[in-house]
């Protein structure tokens, strides 16, 4: 075999490879450590959300223990277990409805884009917070619509309990 033939097909092996590298991380919606989080504002488009509960069982959360080295993270995938039905009718500021396909705050925390996302993490905290004063799902989601959820202090969410002060 000529040596061209030899590195025509190495080439077209790589560039092959490359290309599937490439659709494989596209196809990948959970992975979203590339997004632009930049134009994420409150009080512009509502991002995709569920207007009532769901209907059946809802998809599992990734599990805390994966994050055991950041105890803020953690915090947020614990928390993000005991309301997924909350959650599932959040809508999420940081536009991953439209850059990764998730239809609310839950999916954030399915994988793992809620570890990554200081906006999710914010938005959990305020739905958490929110949920546990007795607030209803439209009441919590108007306040993330307003833009509450901004002034969440996550250095004060290390632990399974809501801060005093309410982390603000």
């Amino acid at each position: 075999m000529a040596k061209s033939s030899v590195v025509r097909i190495a080439c077209t092996v790589v560039l092959a490879g490359g290309i599937a590298l490439l659709w494989a991380h596209s196809a990948r919606p959970q992975d979203t450590m590339n997004m632009d989080h930049s134009s994420a504002q409150p009080g512009t488009r509502v991002p995709a959300y569920h207007k009532t509960p769901p209907s059946g069982a809802l998809p599992e959360t990734l599990p805390p223990a994966e994050f055991a080295n950041d105890p803020v993270t953690h915090n947020a995938y614990a928390l993000a277990e005991k309301i997924k039905a909350t959650l599932y009718q959040m809508p999420c500021y940081c536009n991953c409805d439209r850059e990764a396909g998730h239809t609310s705050l839950l999916d954030c925390y399915r994988g793992t884009h809620g570890a990554i996302c200081a906006i999710c993490k914010k938005e959990l905290f305020y739905s958490y917070q929110e949920h546990k004063k007795g607030k209803t799902a439209a009441q919590i989601r108007a306040g993330i619509v307003r833009g509450d959820w901004s002034k969440i202090d996550l250095t004060q969410w290390t632990g399974e309990t809501a801060p005093s002060g309410g982390g603000k």
